[in-house]
């Protein structure tokens, strides 16, 4: 079902979303928010290779 990249990529918006948190929560906001940014960039960029990859096999 999952592909060893799609693991990748879940574990690095994981890894982003907890750093975030920590880093919110321990009154870096600013930092924390800059990294919150970062985890619907990385889905984004995860869906777009996704895509390519279907749209590649279906030529």
């Amino acid at each position: 079902m999952f592909k060893q990249s799609d693991l990748f990529i879940l574990l690095a918006v994981a890894i982003s979303f907890v750093v975030s948190g920590v880093l919110w929560f321990s009154g870096q906001h600013d930092e924390g928010l800059f990294t919150a940014i970062w985890v619907p960039s990385i889905l984004c960029f995860g869906i777009y290779f996704k895509l390519m990859v279907s749209q590649g096999r279906g030529r």
